[in-house]
């Protein structure tokens, strides 16, 4: 497989749902973290997926991107496809470290879910080199009625890989992985872990009204708590992007809010919403870093023209075992972009 190797930095501003760096925060969608040594990397959407390392979680180092090119398989599963690798997870297993990533036309799904593997994150050490390792999944319009994006992976007790993934069109998925974690595990086993409403006559070559996007699956106890991004993203300070939350005691669920409803009918709890300085957040990952659980997230500014910041807030866990977030943290947490 080839290598890919970080590029240089990008100095200026592009498009939405890109990399952009100032000398105070940094702005980027989608963010997830992995930890290696006493170092935090931080990969996010943008032009060849963008790249971050951080003492502290607080000063980032912006460190490039992960392809220098679009991977070889790219267009063909997506041909208007601009170049932007969206929505990346990062997973270590045994010292190497798994990044899946999306391609995709915004609003279709032309779109597939790749994977990229390195022996470190540190483009400083002799182990470090992306090898891609092409498509795992991707989705075909008229063919499928699910969106090959927004992927995340959780390890079950039995030590089997699941990737659930989804945005729009028939809502979330969850499916097993093959021993090497690089397409679906034979036979195939498909669980919808969550969906909007959808008309019954709609074009399933159309996206559709249902709202949902983003799976992020946190264990916690005894249950499987499953985030997911409601509303509408990439819209500034126009964005309706919040969090909902249920949770199960198996990881293919069903998932149950507070109220019992079942996300696969619609159900959800809100976890934290937008407000008048913050109007939109969401697309999250959670994390136990330091002895405390992190809700990792951006969320877009309505006083900097809605531009969307890296947030990292504290989770606690109520006497019923619910997750929550101070909203007062939106305004506390400032990411510091450091100068190499």
């Amino acid at each position: 497989m080839k290598k890919q190797i970080l590029g240089s930095a990008i100095a200026s501003m592009v498009a939405a749902c890109t990399y952009v760096a100032d000398a105070e925060q940094l702005f980027i969608h989608d963010p997830v973290v992995a930890q290696e040594g006493d170092r935090y990397y931080l990969y996010s959407t943008g032009p060849g997926i963008t790249a971050y390392s951080s003492p502290d979680l607080e000063h980032w180092e912006h460190l490039g991107e992960v392809f220098n090119d679009a991977p070889t398989w790219a267009h063909e599963a997506a041909p208007e496809f601009s170049g932007h690798l969206w929505a990346p997870d990062i997973i270590e297993r045994d010292g190497s470290y798994y990044l899946y990533y999306s391609v995709s036309a915004f609003g279709k799904n032309t779109s597939g879910i790749g994977l990229t593997i390195t022996k470190s994150m540190d483009p400083s050490s002799k182990d470090y080199g992306w090898e891609d390792q092409g498509a795992v999944i991707t989705s075909v319009p008229g063919r499928d009625l699910w969106n090959a994006i927004d992927p995340h992976i959780i390890v079950d007790d039995n030590g089997d890989a699941w990737m659930s993934f989804g945005s729009f069109f028939s809502g979330l998925k969850i499916f097993k992985l093959n021993e090497q974690w690089d397409t679906p595990a034979e036979p195939q086993e498909w669980y919808t872990i969550a969906r909007g409403e959808r008309p019954a006559y709609q074009d399933d070559r159309i996206a559709g009204p249902a709202d949902i996007e983003a799976p992020f699956i946190y264990r916690h106890g005894e249950y499987y708590y499953l985030f997911a991004s409601k509303g509408f993203c990439c819209r500034g300070k126009d964005s309706t992007y919040h969090l909902v939350v249920g949770r199960s005691k198996a990881l293919t669920g069903p998932y149950l809010d507070r109220e019992g409803i079942d996300m696969n009918a619609g159900g959800g709890s809100l976890f934290i919403g937008g407000n008048e300085a913050w109007p939109g957040l969401g697309h999250n990952s959670v994390y136990n870093f330091k002895g405390k659980d992190l809700l990792v997230m951006h969320a877009y500014e309505a006083a900097d023209k809605g531009r969307q910041k890296l947030k990292i807030l504290e989770i606690s866990w109520t006497e019923e075992g619910w997750p929550e977030v101070d909203p007062a943290e939106l305004d506390r947490y400032r990411s510091v972009l450091m100068d190499k």
